[in-house]
């Protein structure tokens, strides 16, 4: 009788669930929740971590989101941007370049002649400097934020968490997520720092404010 690699795994499989135990067990999660900080110190925190990680980051007052977006997509010569469907529409009226509505059939290789995208975000922990964004309208789908080679993502400070368990516990475990954290890098086999291999090669990130 010949055995397959297939058979071979789920024999595994069937020995490996042969030996666990009838009970249920209880994994304890004990982990520390219910963290606390004031807004200032998250938004100084996550900009630290941010710029750590060769990430841009601007705050502007929430009334000043439509010139902040401008004055960066500008500063980096983006004159042709892609935005999700449900990104809020008077934060692009202070730009005066071609603006591209993202849906599910336009294809990547239109997405990658955008010179960048700007996008809402969902939360954000301060204490490891990373954005989760969650398909939600405003910010769209994942190829939108990871094909252009610049990605402008806005972040309001009431998304700004200060760690992990209270991140999390504000998204929606149904929803797909993508996880941000600085412009997209990695290393060759040599440890030299290669950027814009999985994702945009610059992260400009903007911390809108009630001041």
């Amino acid at each position: 009788m010949t055995t397959t690699a297939r058979d071979t795994v789920l024999g595994r499989i069937r020995d490996a669930l042969a030996l666990a135990p009838a009970d249920e067990v209880t994994i304890p999660r004990e982990y520390r929740t219910g963290r606390t900080l004031p807004i200032t110190d998250r938004i100084a925190l996550l900009t630290d971590r941010l710029v750590d990680y060769k990430a841009e980051v601007h705050t502007c007052p929430a009334a000043g989101t439509a010139e902040a977006i401008a004055t960066v997509l500008r500063d980096h010569g983006a004159r042709r941007i892609g935005v999700p469907p449900g990104l809020d529409p008077s934060w692009l009226t202070a730009y005066d370049g071609e603006v591209r509505h993202d849906s599910a059939d336009v294809p990547a290789a239109e997405l990658d002649a955008l010179d960048g995208v700007v996008t809402a975000s969902a939360v954000t922990c301060a204490e490891t400097g990373t954005i989760f964004l969650d398909a939600a309208p405003d910010q769209g789908r994942r190829a939108l934020t990871l094909v252009p080679d610049l990605h402008v993502c806005v972040v309001d400070a009431s998304t700004i968490e200060p760690g992990v368990p209270e991140t999390v516990a504000r998204l929606t475990p149904t929803r797909p997520t993508t996880l941000i954290s600085g412009p997209s890098a990695t290393s060759d086999i040599e440890l030299e720092r290669v950027e814009g291999v999985h994702g945009p090669r610059t992260l400009i990130v903007l911390i809108r404010t009630d001041a």
